[in-house]
């Protein structure tokens, strides 16, 4: 009995400690998006004056001075969601097939191409930047929103967690049944494969999209055009002369271009618990 106690102290013990990390965890992921958005309603004096907890009273003079010199919100909006959504689609879908083709054929270089891959994933985007820039100046891509979407149509990244997903859930015996009952390839791949591996999409898509759409540095150098300017350019181009004193219109700048992304992973996280929930229960 003195031994149950002990042991079950010391679960009660274990699980206060966890509790409080989670605790710390989500006030250092909270606090900063819950100061953003007060700093949003608050006037710059106020924001010079320190940080504050209780809202201001200056959301409409924050907004009609982020709208009325000529700040594109909506324009940004759809080109950002244009590119993001796009680019997710590509990035998900083709990363699956890439992965599906490895984990399932096999053909001569498979390890090589596979090393390759993991090769890809632990090289920094920035190392092939400037090659890329002049291969997209040859084409006579620059200002254009092809550079942006299309080099994303597969990530190692994505492959390799795909494919790591599809050793550990998906059966060969299931695409060779399909096989015998007279499906292609591309059928199997899209009608069998694809539902299986809908908590692994909906996980890469949420990470592709928040990629996406908070990528600032490649549309910068790509896009000259301001009409097809992104929502962070337009965030960026805030600190320009003629905003360098409207601290409230920066913050709320800010605040509304993380108002999608909150919402896209809201409404795909709900299929990665749904997803997990069914892959639990074995039939």
């Amino acid at each position: 009995m003195k031994n149950q106690q002990t042991y079950s102290a010391y679960l009660n013990t274990r699980r206060l400690y966890i509790y409080i990390v989670m605790i710390i965890i989500t006030a250092l992921a909270v606090v900063p998006i819950y100061v953003m958005l007060i700093n949003a309603t608050r006037s710059t004096e106020q924001i010079n004056t320190g940080i504050s907890l209780i809202p201001g009273g200056n959301l409409f003079y924050n907004w009609n001075a982020l709208t009325s010199r000529g700040f594109q919100i909506w324009q940004g909006f759809f080109n950002s969601a244009f590119i993001a959504v796009f680019s997710t689609l590509f990035t998900v879908y083709f990363s699956a097939m890439t992965a599906y083709g490895v984990h399932i054929y096999n053909f001569p270089g498979k390890k090589v191409l596979w090393t390759a891959i993991l090769i890809i994933m632990m090289l920094p985007a920035s190392l092939a930047f400037i090659g890329f820039y002049q291969f997209m100046s040859k084409l006579h891509l620059l200002d254009n929103y092809i550079p942006l979407i299309i080099p994303s149509i597969c990530t190692a990244s994505t492959v390799m967690f795909i494919r790591q997903y599809m050793q550990s859930i998906l059966s060969k015996e299931l695409i060779e049944a399909a096989r015998i009952d007279g499906a292609g390839e591309i059928r199997i791949f899209n009608t069998i494969v694809l539902p299986v591996l809908t908590p692994a999409l909906s996980a890469q898509a949420i990470f592709a999209f928040v990629a996406s759409w908070n990528n600032f540095f490649t549309p910068f150098v790509l896009i000259s055009t301001q009409k097809k300017y992104t929502l962070p350019m337009l965030v960026q181009a805030l600190r320009g002369d003629i905003y360098r004193t409207e601290y409230g219109g920066i913050y709320l700048g800010i605040a509304v271009s993380i108002v999608p992304i909150l919402i896209f992973y809201a409404f795909m996280s709900r299929f990665i618990i749904s997803g997990v929930a069914s892959g639990g229960v074995k039939e």
